[in-house]
């Protein structure tokens, strides 16, 4: 789900020459059609990645958070049953079953999870600059799922970050039902 979206915003914006920002192996998947259910490369989901932030968002990360914040409207529209209406905690762990289906590999760990209070530990083993998007962009996500789900004054921050060399990512949310 996450490539075709990358692959349909490059598409979109035609005035920008993508070859030049591309190795050739890249450009292939801009010109075939995509499997929403397919298994792409890391690599090439990666450069496609940081070719939009630097194109399209201009290393704007709150951008990519946002876009994390509308994605989970348009998962919900193809799986509803991942919210549990007033139930944050229950929508977290419906997640974590879910999760499995879009990474081939543990990208997301919940290690923590309490009725206002969760720990992610995010891991895309990407470089510095793409593993920080991603994390922004998950940081959207789960905040969007958990408003979702009925929470309210919702707050994530990064506690740990690899990408400034921590040994892993680790962000934190906090949310009430009041």
């Amino acid at each position: 789900m996450l490539f075709s979206d990358y692959v349909r915003m490059i598409r979109s914006h035609k005035h920008i020459d993508w070859a030049a920002r591309l190795p050739r192996e890249d450009m292939f998947y801009l010109r075939t059609p995509i499997e929403p259910l397919e298994w792409y490369p890391m690599e090439t989901f990666e450069r496609l990645g940081n070719a939009i932030l630097a194109e399209v968002g201009g290393g704007d990360l709150e951008s990519v958070r946002m876009w994390g914040r509308m994605s989970v409207d348009q998962l919900i529209a193809t799986t509803p049953y991942l919210v549990a209406e007033g139930d944050p905690v229950e929508t977290m762990m419906r997640f974590r079953v879910q999760r499995a289906t879009f990474f081939d590999f543990e990208a997301l760990e919940l290690p923590t999870l309490t009725d206002d209070h969760a720990h992610v530990i995010i891991h895309y083993f990407m470089g510095d600059m793409a593993e920080e998007a991603a994390s922004y962009q998950t940081m959207g996500f789960f905040e969007r799922l958990l408003e979702q789900a009925g929470a309210r004054a919702i707050s994530g921050r990064f506690v740990e970050r690899s990408w400034k060399g921590d040994p892993r990512t680790v962000l934190s949310l906090n949310w009430s039902m009041n």
